[in-house]
């Protein structure tokens, strides 16, 4: 039996990186042993209002100071941490709130060809660790062409649906991993994720 799995996450989102990469980790085990998965990615924005303009990108610790108060630098400092152990970076230093649309278009690109997941992998590395503007189609193009993945501007109205989509189903926050058909709320453990899996 082919496994069905439908993460609903945004790629701004510290969380979704985490489940994610747990998620990837016990795929992989799964598959070592002749598992089969289908990995559906399904668009969230937690800043909707990000800006657009690759221009007006704000140092993403500026962002989180203003909008979450002096303690905002301990929660990144404890998701560094978390992430540090299990291999995933977090440089809140050098990322940039930017706008995610067009990750997610690329995503559903990347889909079609039958590369979503790996487009997903990159482009989290490339906000969280390598601090590059997602906002940016020049940025994009590169990471797509990175993971073989042809550029194509198509998908942006079915994007835009599939968040209004997401949205009217009352998803309020992410991640949530939906496996056969179980759901699954925020950042569960490599074990959990094998363990639906297999």
């Amino acid at each position: 039996m082919t496994s069905r799995i439908e993460m609903t996450m945004d790629i701004a989102c510290g969380a979704s990186y985490l489940a994610w990469d747990r998620l990837r980790r016990a795929l992989a085990r799964a598959r070592a042993k002749g598992g089969e998965a289908e990995v559906v990615f399904h668009p969230f924005q937690i800043a909707p209002d990000a800006p657009d303009d690759p221009a007006r990108a704000e140092p993403l610790e500026e962002v989180h100071k203003r909008v979450f108060g002096p303690s905002a630098g301990e929660s990144t400092a404890r998701m560094t941490a978390l992430g540090a152990r299990e291999g995933v970076v977090y440089d809140y230093g050098k990322a940039v709130l930017a706008n995610t649309f067009e990750a997610h278009r690329l995503i559903r690109v990347a889909a079609a060809q039958g590369r979503a997941e790996e487009m997903a992998d990159r482009l989290f590395r490339a906000y969280f660790a390598d601090g590059l503007n997602l906002a940016d189609n020049d940025t994009l193009r590169k990471l797509a062409a990175e993971v073989g993945v042809a550029w194509t501007d198509d998908g942006a109205e079915e994007t835009r649906a599939e968040l209004e989509l997401v949205r009217t189903s009352g998803i309020r926050g992410v991640p949530i991993s939906k496996i056969n058909g179980r759901t699954l709320s925020g950042a569960q453990s490599e074990e959990t994720f094998y363990g639906e899996i297999s």
